[in-house]
């Protein structure tokens, strides 16, 4: 009897050991290598090195703009690093906005690895580098989270002052999103939760967000469902295309409709 509960217990922490190890790699698709940067468009800009409170350094790149009025504080996606994001470091910044991107533990240059707690300090300490280094009011900081990074974003705009917030093709929580993507896997067993869903709902700042409605990764029923939550002020921006492409196949409307909101600002 007491040689079954063993191997129970054995196979037990065997399968949630797997889910999790499942789970991490759905979750989270890291490049190392930093293949460009953005002097291949002609922008000039500052490799930077910061740490975060769990003593884990991070590599950013500072982006400044003519003039500009905000700095963008950019959290992009689960997948590659910083230096895929070169087109749309172009398109903000021809908007006259410093672009301040900076890769999560264990992508690009990055040290560490990724986790949805470490995501949250990483994006803690990229803030606090703009107020306490580069000497930049909250109050010029606009916070641009792209798909998970959509989480990160709001989870920071929930718990610190900025000027205001755009999401682009964010999911409304991990578990909605795994249910479109994996139907049959056991979502109570998720750990991670990137719960957006209910932070945005106290999230006071004006609000922008983009979405596809031919999106095939995330749902453009999520966007709706952030939306839908999300208090006044709020805008949003409907796209066509891919889910990693759909701001280059509808690049006239993702561009108006970031300078419309702006201009609000």
């Amino acid at each position: 009897m007491m040689k079954n509960i063993i191997y129970i217990l054995i196979g037990t922490i065997f399968m949630i050991g797997y889910l999790r190890y499942f789970e991490h790699k759905a979750l989270y698709f890291p490049m190392r290598e930093i293949e460009l940067t953005p002097e291949i468009i002609d922008l000039s800009y500052k490799d930077i090195y910061f740490s975060t409170e769990d003593n884990i350094k991070l590599n950013a790149w500072f982006v400044p703009a003519k003039d500009s009025r905000f700095t963008v504080l950019f959290c992009h996606g689960n997948g590659g690093n910083i230096c895929h994001r070169i087109e749309k470091i172009q398109m903000l910044n021809t908007l006259g906005l410093d672009v301040f991107i900076f890769d999560y533990r264990g992508y690009g240059k990055s040290g560490g690895r990724p986790s949805e707690k470490g995501f949250y300090r990483d994006v803690s300490a990229a803030y606090e580098y703009l107020i306490y280094e580069k000497k930049i009011s909250p109050d010029r900081i606009v916070l641009y989270g792209e798909s998970l990074g959509g989480a990160v974003a709001i989870d920071l705009a929930a718990r610190a002052r900025v000027k205001a917030l755009i999401t682009e093709s964010t999911f409304s929580s991990t578990k909605d999103v795994a249910r479109v993507i994996y139907p049959y896997f056991p979502v109570f067993l998720i750990s991670s939760k990137f719960d957006s869903l209910d932070k945005i709902k106290n999230i006071k700042v004006p609000k922008l967000i983009i979405h596809s409605q031919n999106d095939e990764i995330v749902p453009f029923a999520q966007s709706e469902k952030l939306f839908n939550a999300a208090p006044e002020p709020k805008r949003r921006v409907i796209l066509v295309g891919p889910h990693n492409s759909c701001f280059m196949d509808s690049e006239e409307r993702y561009v108006a409709g970031i300078k419309e909101f702006l201009k609000h600002l």
